[in-house]
């Protein structure tokens, strides 16, 4: 059965046609069945709406589905809402990937070298007794609290291994893969599912 699947991205890979790409390959397969996700996303409205009002547009993008490909292009892990996306949906427990897609060629017809994985920036805090995460952001002096997601309680406490340390999402093993050389087109319903 195929995935509801939110797709989080900077607007620029939009305009440069990369991450229409990815969002449209299911248009090409007989059904969005066989494609294994449908596209839940939303356009990014920041400068049209408040910071408030946004989240509320995001938050309800994410209702329903069920994992969050994060398409990452040249800027990506320094866009706001694109690290809001991710925390919500971690704090949510949706399956989360990333997905490298400056291998597409954009509407100029060249590539791009990949940009910095969010989920090396990006990372999970947790309190000494196991039961609280504080998403953070990764700076030139250490991890930070992310300004825009607050702390949530965990459900279950974590591990000894876990308490009292803050932990980059790839080192917590979220998945990364490339849109190209990982064929993306032929797997991503499998990534998310």
């Amino acid at each position: 059965m195929a995935k509801r699947v939110f797709f989080s991205f900077h607007y620029q890979d939009v305009i440069d046609l990369r991450a229409n790409v990815v969002r449209n390959s299911w248009v090409t397969k007989k059904d969005r069945e066989q494609a294994g996700f449908f596209d839940a996303s939303i356009w990014e409205e920041a400068e049209k709406k408040g910071t408030l009002a946004l989240k509320r547009l995001i938050n309800g993008a994410l209702n329903g589905t069920s994992a969050t490909a994060v398409l990452v292009g040249s800027d990506t892990a320094n866009r706001r809402w694109v690290r809001y996306e991710i925390f919500k949906s971690i704090s949510e427990g949706k399956r989360l990937i990333a997905v490298h897609i400056n291998g597409i060629k954009g509407k100029d017809t060249k590539t791009k070298a990949k940009g910095t994985n969010p989920f090396v920036v990006l990372g999970l805090r947790y309190s000494a007794d196991g039961k609280t995460i504080t998403p953070c952001v990764k700076t030139t002096t250490g991890w930070r609290a992310s300004g825009d997601h607050a702390p949530w309680t965990r459900g279950k406490v974590a591990p000894e291994t876990l308490r009292g340390k803050t932990f980059s999402l790839h080192d917590l093993g979220y998945k990364t893969y490339d849109w190209i050389s990982d064929d993306g087109y032929k797997n991503l319903g499998t990534w998310v599912g």
